[in-house]
C-alpha cells in the first residue's frame, strides 16, 4: 500500500527510456513509494518485533477511550497517524490492512482535523487507491496550513497585529518535520502542484541544503515540466533548472557517498537527455537568475566541508 501515491500519467509515454533500470522497471513514482517504505521499516525494525507491531495496532481501538489514558486530543491525533503509518509500512501486507490504516486516520482526524501529518496521510491513502482529486483536496489542506506563501495570504486578512502574531506562531508549531516535507514535495508532484512542490523544496534546502534527494526532486519536477515549457509565461527555463538541480544532486551524491543507487542512475539518465553540460552554453547569461542555483562552486564548498570531517575523525 504505501504512503506514496499510484499516478497514471498521460505524458510519460515519451520518457520510458528515463526510468531506473532497478527492480522490475518500476516508475519513478512506484520506486518513490518502494523507497519510502523501506525507509520505514527500517526505522522501526529497531524498535519492535513484527509481533509487537501487530499487537500495537490491534489495540489502537481500545486507545480510542479518552478515559484510557489523560493526554490530548492533539496527541491522541499524532498517536492515531503513527498508528496509520504501521500499516502503511510495516503491516501493508497483513489482512485488512488498508480499512484498518483508513480507520487510524479517521480517528486522527476526529481529534485534529488541522493536524497537517493526519490530512497528509488521508491524501496518501486516497492517492493509493486512485482517488486523486480527493486526495489533492486533502493534500492541499494540509500543505496550507504551514507553507508561508499560502500563509501569508491568509495573515493579510487577520484584522489586527495580536492576531497576526498568534497566527505566525501557530503557524511555526503546524511545519512537519524535514522528512515529512520530503514527502509532502513528492506528493505534491505527483499531483502536479509544481509550484507549491518548488516551495517546499526550496524551502527545504534553506534548512538543509546537503541533502540529495532534494535536489532530485527539484530537478525531477522542473524535468516534468519540460512539455509545459511553451504554455507559459513565468519565465523559467525549465530545461537549464532541471539540468543545475539534477547536476546538483550528482555531486552531492558523490560527496556524501550516498548509497541510492537508483536515485544516482535516475538522475544521469535524465542528464544524458538532458543534454549535458553544453547545454548551459547556448543559453544567455540573461537566464543564470531563472535556472535555480549555480552549481560552479558547489564541489569546492564539500570538498572543504569533508576534508575538515575527516582530519576530525582521523583525530
Amino acid at each position: 500500500m504505501g504512503g506514496q501515491a499510484k499516478f497514471k500519467k498521460k505524458n510519460k509515454a515519451k520518457r520510458k527510456d528515463t526510468k531506473p533500470t532497478g527492480g522490475a522497471l518500476m516508475s519513478p513514482q512506484e520506486r518513490m513509494k518502494a523507497k519510502m517504505q523501506e525507509r520505514a521499516k527500517k526505522k522501526t525494525a529497531g524498535k519492535y518485533t513484527t509481533d509487537q507491531l501487530i499487537e500495537k495496532a490491534s489495540a489502537f481501538g481500545a486507545a480510542a477511550l479518552p478515559s484510557v489514558c489523560a493526554v490530548s486530543k492533539k496527541d491522541m491525533s499524532v498517536a492515531f497517524c503513527s498508528i496509520a503509518e504501521i500499516f502503511f509500512t510495516d503491516l501493508c501486507m497483513e489482512e485488512g490492512a488498508a480499512d484498518r490504516c483508513k480507520e487510524a486516520i479517521d480517528k486522527a482526524l476526529q481529534y485534529n482535523e488541522h493536524n497537517p501529518e493526519a490530512l497528509q496521510l488521508m491524501a496518501s491513502y486516497l492517492f493509493s487507491i486512485e482517488k486523486t482529486e480527493e486526495g489533492r483536496v486533502y493534500l492541499k489542506k494540509s500543505v496550507s496550513s504551514w507553507l508561508p506563501s499560502l500563509q501569508k495570504a491568509e495573515e493579510s486578512l487577520a484584522s489586527t497585529e495580536h492576531d497576526m502574531e498568534e497566527e505566525e506562531d501557530q503557524n511555526k508549531s503546524n511545519i512537519p518535520p524535514y522528512e515529512s516535507r520530503i514527502t509532502t514535495a513528492k506528493l505534491l508532484i505527483e499531483a502536479e502542484e509544481y509550484e507549491m512542490a518548488t516551495e517546499v523544496l526550496e524551502d527545504l534546502l534553506e534548512e538543509d541544503d546537503e541533502v540529495v534527494e532534494v535536489w532530485y526532486l527539484l530537478g525531477w519536477l522542473f524535468y516534468l515540466q519540460l512539455d509545459k515549457q511553451d504554455l507559459t509565461n513565468n519565465g523559467v527555463n525549465f530545461r537549464k533548472s532541471a539540468w543545475t538541480y539534477l547536476s546538483k544532486a550528482k555531486k552531492l551524491y558523490v560527496k556524501l557517498r550516498c548509497e541510492d543507487a537508483p536515485m544516482f542512475e535516475h538522475t544521469e539518465q535524465l542528464l544524458a537527455e538532458l543534454g549535458g553540460e553544453e547545454h548551459g552554453a547556448d543559453d544567455d547569461d540573461d537566464d543564470d537568475d531563472e535556472a535555480g542555483p549555480s552549481v560552479d562552486n558547489i564541489e569546492d564548498d564539500f570538498i572543504q566541508s569533508s576534508d575538515e570531517e575527516d582530519d576530525a575523525m582521523d583525530h
